[in-house]
C-alpha cells in the first residue's frame, strides 16, 4: 500500500503523495450530508414527557460517521487493482452470509435480515451491495461491448444478480431485493447491452411482476402497493404513514416551521422519524428550502462521482464508480419517493442522514472504492487479465 506504478510513467508514488490525489471536495459533499444527519437527529431527540431533548442518537451518528470516514480513507489508499482481485471473494462471502441469514438469521420487524456473528450484528444484504458492484464491475471489465450482448457470457453476470436478489427477497426484504436489482441491470445496460435484450428483458420482467403478485408477495406487500396508489383508502390503517408524511411535507411550506418544532414530528405523530421518514421531518422543519438544499449536497455527490468514473483510465473502475454512484441515486431517490407516497413503503433509509451503522458503513465503503477509483485513475489495467490472478 505504500506505492503504486502511476499510469504509462512508470514511476513509484508514494502513500504520501496519494493523499495530495484525495478528493476532499467529495469528503467535503459527505461530511456536509452527515452534518444535516446530525441536526435532524438531534432533533428527534425531543422526549415530550420529559421535556427534554436526548442527543444519544445524533452523538451515536457523528460517531459511527467519524469511524465510516476512517475506514473509506484505508479503502481509498489501497491500490484499485487490489480491489480488483478481491471482487469475487468478497461476493462470494456475501452470498454465504445471505445463506446464513436464511438457516441462522435472527429476526427483526418481522423479517429475517441479521445475522449474528459473536457479538457483532450484520445485515448481509448491505454487504451484497458493495460486493454485487465490485465482482459485476470485475466480469464486465473483462468484456468487449460486444460480449456483454452474448448469452453465453451475459448470463454468468445475470446469475450474479439473480441469485442474491432471490435470497433477499425471500428474507423478506422487497426493498433492497429491487434495489440490489435495478442497480446489476444498470451496470450491464452502461456496460453496452444491447438495446434488443433491454427490451426482452423489460417484457419478461413485466411478466415476471405479475407472477410475484400472484404468487409471491405477501398480504401486507400487496397492501403497500395499493395504498401507495390511493392512500385515502385507509387514512387510519395502512394509509396512515403516507397520509401522516404528506401533512408534514405540506406544512413545511416554504421555509419550514423551525428547527425542533415540527407538530407531525415532534408530537409522534410521524412514524420512524429518525430512519425511514427522517426527510419528511427535515421538510416539516426546514421547508422546501431544507429539502431542496439536501438534495442539491446529493446530487453534486452524485456528479462528482461520475466525473471520477468518467476520468478512469480503466473499465473497472468506471464500472465501480458508477455502480456504486447509481446505488446512492437509488437510496436517494426511492426514500424521497417513498415519503412523498409515489411509490409503496419499503425499507430504504436517507443516505448518511437516516439513523443506522451498517448502511452508513455500506455507503462509506463504497464511496471509498470511488475515491480509490480517483487516486488510481491512471493505473492501466488490461480488459482480459486482471492484476493478482
Amino acid at each position: 500500500m505504500s506505492s503504486y506504478t502511476y499510469g504509462e510513467t512508470g514511476r513509484e508514488v508514494p502513500l504520501w503523495q496519494k493523499f495530495r490525489e484525495i478528493d476532499w471536495w467529495l469528503i467535503f459533499l459527505l461530511c456536509a450530508v452527515a452534518a444535516v444527519g446530525f441536526i435532524m437527529l438531534y432533533s428527534t431527540g425531543w422526549d415530550i414527557a420529559k421535556q427534554m431533548r436526548d442527543p444519544s442518537r445524533a452523538l451515536t451518528h457523528l460517531t459511527r460517521f467519524s469511524i465510516a470516514l476512517v475506514l473509506m480513507f484505508i479503502v481509498a489508499l489501497v491500490d484499485v487493482r487490489v480491489w480488483m482481485s478481491l471482487a469475487y471473494p468478497a461476493y462470494a462471502a456475501a452470498l454465504i452470509l445471505l445463506i446464513g441469514v436464511e438457516l441462522f438469521g435472527t429476526v427483526g420487524m418481522g423479517a429475517q435480515r441479521w445475522l449474528l456473528i459473536g457479538p457483532i450484528r450484520v445485515q448481509p444484504s448491505e454487504v451484497m451491495k458493495i460486493a454485487l458492484v465490485l465482482s459485476l464491475a470485475r466480469y464486465l471489465h473483462g468484456l468487449t461491448v460486444d460480449e456483454v450482448s452474448r448469452i453465453k457470457t451475459l448470463a454468468p453476470a445475470v446469475l450474479m444478480i439473480l441469485l442474491p436478489v432471490a435470497l433477499i427477497f425471500r428474507q423478506p426484504d422487497l426493498g433492497t431485493a429491487l434495489l440490489l436489482l435495478m442497480g446489476g441491470a444498470a451496470l450491464l445496460f452502461l456496460a453496452g447491452l444491447s438495446w434488443r435484450i433491454v427490451a426482452v428483458a423489460s417484457v419478461l420482467g413485466g411478466v415476471a411482476a405479475g407472477f410475484a403478485w400472484r404468487f409471491l408477495l405477501q398480504d401486507y406487500q400487496k397492501q403497500r402497493v395499493l395504498t401507495a396508489l390511493n392512500p385515502d383508502s385507509d387514512p387510519l390503517g395502512a394509509g396512515y404513514h403516507i397520509a401522516q408524511s404528506k401533512i408534514a411535507i405540506g406544512a413545511g411550506g416554504l421555509f419550514g416551521k423551525g428547527f425542533g418544532n415540527g407538530s407531525q414530528s415532534q408530537l409522534n405523530f410521524l412514524p420512524e422519524k429518525h430512519t425511514d421518514f427522517i426527510f419528511t421531518m427535515l421538510a416539516e422543519e426546514w421547508g422546501l428550502i431544507g429539502a431542496l438544499t439536501l438534495l442539491v449536497l446529493y446530487l453534486l455527490i452524485l456528479f462528482r462521482g461520475l466525473s471520477i468514473a468518467m476520468s478512469s483510465r480503466h473499465h473497472f473502475g468506471r464500472m465501480v464508480s458508477m455502480g456504486v454512484m447509481f446505488t446512492f441515486f437509488l437510496y436517494v431517490a426511492i426514500n424521497t419517493a417513498m415519503v412523498m407516497g409515489l411509490i409503496p413503503v419499503v425499507g430504504v433509509p436517507l443516505p448518511l442522514v437516516s439513523y443506522g451503522g451498517t448502511v452508513m458503513m455500506t455507503i462509506m465503503i463504497g464511496m471509498g472504492l470511488v475515491m480509490s477509483v480517483h487516486i488510481h485513475r491512471d493505473i492501466d489495467v488490461p480488459r482480459h487479465s486482471g492484476a493478482f490472478w
